[in-house]
């Protein structure tokens, strides 16, 4: 089965999703913006989620994570929990 790791941090609204977004491809840190506005408890340790297969996560995370191209912040991914900024950084 496919296995990706990814990262990703979570906000409340687009707004302040595209905002961080924006800090990101300026040059800000992805793990310090996650630290610092994530609201999952992932935030702590830079976003990390670790090594997961397809359904696992839900839906609209599962389609970005699994078909994204590595390495490149994708979002805002809006799901039931908020508004995510994700990265790719493995998929095999």
């Amino acid at each position: 089965m496919v296995q990706a790791t990814a990262r990703h941090l979570l906000v409340s609204s687009e707004e302040q999703c595209q905002a961080l977004k924006q800090q990101i491809i300026d040059g800000a840190d992805f793990a310090h913006l996650a630290r610092a506005h994530s609201s999952c408890p992932s935030g702590a340790q830079g976003g990390e989620l670790g090594s997961f297969g397809p359904g696992m996560m839900v839906r609209e995370f599962d389609e970005v994570v699994f078909s994204a191209p590595l390495n490149q912040v994708q979002g805002p991914v809006k799901t039931q929990f908020g508004y995510h900024l994700l990265e790719v950084t493995s998929r095999g």
